[in-house]
């Protein structure tokens, strides 16, 4: 492969030492594809390429993909988690109160950790995950009229 080709799905999976499979093909697809989604989706995704899939070998992908640095999990309060292929970058998100959906905000600093700690309490901190609150456009036109 030279430089300018972009690595498959399964040569990426290989490079992070993982097993190339069927579901993690998809899933991994899936995810990078869709929109912070969250588990039932991705099950559901998933079994419509490859089939049945359970629901703990989905979460067992789920966590060796974000263990390996592939997928990034996100938790905001009160919502399951969702998985996005977003990666590298020290991105945050905003969340609808009403309707629960998720999108990318840049960081506004454009560099790690995108925020400085009033007090480190001696930490070497290098993240920072922020998550902005309100209402999406559309939640906003419906409570307003």
């Amino acid at each position: 492969m030279t430089a300018s080709q972009t690595p498959t799905t399964a040569e990426e999976l290989r490079a992070a030492g993982l097993r190339v499979t069927a579901a993690r093909v998809a899933l991994l697809e899936i995810v990078r594809d869709g929109d912070h989604l969250d588990v039932e989706e991705i099950a559901s995704g998933v079994r419509d390429r490859v089939g049945h899939i359970s629901l703990q070998a989905v979460y067992e992908a789920l966590h060796a993909l974000t263990a390996a640095g592939l997928l990034r999990r996100i938790e905001p309060a009160g919502s399951p988690a969702r998985f996005e292929g977003r990666i590298g970058d020290n991105h945050h998100h905003v969340v609808c109160r009403s309707c629960g959906v998720v999108a990318d905000v840049d960081c506004a600093v454009g560099e790690v950790p995108c925020l400085t700690a009033s007090d480190s309490h001696g930490f070497v901190i290098d993240e920072a995950e922020v998550i902005y609150w309100g209402l999406c456009p559309a939640c906003s036109t419906a409570s307003s009229s």
